[in-house]
């Protein structure tokens, strides 16, 4: 595997930094273990310092993300009977895939925008989406919104470190990644404390969309 945080060091001066950005966000999207978020926000204080370009590291990033959103949708449309079919019901695979497909139905814009903030979570929602055959067209408007709101959030947690850190990159990366973690950790208590208020019982999760 290629050492991304390293190749992007390498080239933070270099129009090449977009390229790398693009293509480690798009894998990010389907991949575990790509670091997309150390990179990003590395681009993000590289911008700071003026070797980059902190519009272009959004736009890069929002590029890659999108287009990566899209395959495990499309591999879940392609694949869709199948994927049902190894999920028996009783299990606790069905019943999160019960859960995404009820709450897709519901309010699929919340749960696309929401879970591209949580890297399991992008996954699992992208993959159901194309499996259960969420509409296109709203899928990519929803898909757009996320992207570009968790790059924009990923790249500026970056600037603002190098921004008030210039003098000290490792500590501007720090703080960046610091900052990323705690906007990460806001939306995950949100989650928590809305599951408190509207509990779903296993009941619920078995019955799936009807």
């Amino acid at each position: 595997m290629p050492d991304w945080i390293g190749l992007a060091e390498s080239l933070l001066a270099s129009p090449a930094l977009y390229a790398v950005l693009i293509a480690v966000s798009l894998l990010d999207s389907f991949l575990p273990l790509i670091p997309s978020e150390p990179v990003v926000i590395l681009a993000g204080v590289a911008s700071a310092t003026g070797q980059a370009n902190i519009m272009l590291v959004i736009a890069a990033t929002t590029v890659g993300a999108f287009l990566g959103d899209l395959v495990p949708y499309s591999i879940g449309r392609l694949m869709g009977e199948r994927v049902v079919k190894r999920l028996p019901v009783g299990t606790k695979r069905r019943s999160a895939y019960d859960w995404f497909d009820r709450e897709l139905a519901s309010r699929g814009g919340f749960v696309l925008v929401s879970t591209r903030f949580i890297p399991v979570g992008r996954y699992l929602a992208t993959g159901t989406a194309g499996v259960v055959r969420y509409p296109l067209r709203k899928f990519m408007l929803y898909v757009a919104l996320s992207t570009a709101t968790w790059s924009a959030y990923t790249a500026l947690s970056g600037y603002l470190g190098g921004v008030f850190f210039q003098e000290n990159t490792l500590l501007a990366i720090a703080v960046g990644v610091g900052l990323a973690l705690v906007i990460t950790g806001a939306v995950e208590v949100s989650r928590y404390v809305r599951r408190r208020k509207n509990p779903v019982t296993s009941d619920d999760m078995a019955a799936g969309h009807r």
